[in-house]
């Protein structure tokens, strides 16, 4: 589960012509801080606010070309300019990887940045030899959750309350979200449930999710 270098991670993610990722520097956290909060005012609020905190940078991710703490941080640049910020997590002990955030810059949504994220990480996911891939995407509008299920991600459940999002200017309440996953082994390398061991809910959710795949064993 060891982080890849940066020349690496371009070849497994590939960005559109121009555009390319950084590793920030500790001198980088100022202005990536700055532009999250211009870029996203929702953030300030929530599971993805710590993004707006210098210490969780300094505690927690990966700078200066490091590569021993669990939480990584590309910075999208197109040119000498920051236009995007992509965030993911390693948990060393499922041998899984969180897809925590990511934010483009009004001037270059549109281009596929966001897509080709998510197909990377796919691939970014299985060279560190991770088996599980999984990110949560909001509720207040479908482009995320439409994002994940084009990319191949099935849709595991909804958390009910989980993250804090403004709903209206001011207004803070609890929000439900959408929790998105994709296995990164075959599928012979899992062990499938078996049915004596499931509640009749359980084993109705299960057939309902996974249908296409294989029924909870006998």
């Amino acid at each position: 589960m060891n982080w890849p270098q940066p020349d690496a991670l371009a070849a497994l993610v590939p960005l559109p012509a121009g555009y390319r990722f950084e590793q920030p520097r500790r001198t980088d956290v100022a202005p990536l801080i700055a532009a999250l909060r211009a870029w996203h005012p929702g953030i300030t609020v929530g599971v993805a606010s710590c993004y707006l905190r210098e210490d969780f940078y300094h505690e927690r991710v990966c700078l200066d070309g490091a590569a021993d703490k669990d939480v990584w941080v590309a910075r999208i640049m197109f040119g000498d300019e920051l236009v995007g910020v992509w965030s993911f997590e390693r948990e060393i002990d499922s041998l899984a990887i969180y897809g925590r955030l990511l934010v483009v810059a009004p001037a270059h949504r549109g281009v596929g940045l966001s897509g080709h994220a998510l197909a990377g990480a796919e691939h970014l996911g299985r060279a560190m030899g991770a088996a599980f891939i999984y990110a949560l995407a909001t509720l207040q509008h479908t482009y995320v959750q439409r994002a994940f299920e084009h990319a191949g991600y099935r849709l595991l459940g909804i958390f009910p309350g989980y993250n804090r999002e403004q709903v209206a200017p001011g207004v803070v309440r609890r929000v439900y979200e959408s929790v998105y996953a994709k296995l990164l082994v075959p599928e012979d390398e899992v062990h499938w449930p078996e049915a004596r061991n499931l509640s009749p809910t359980a084993k109705t959710l299960y057939e309902l999710l996974f249908s296409d795949l294989s029924p909870p064993t006998r």
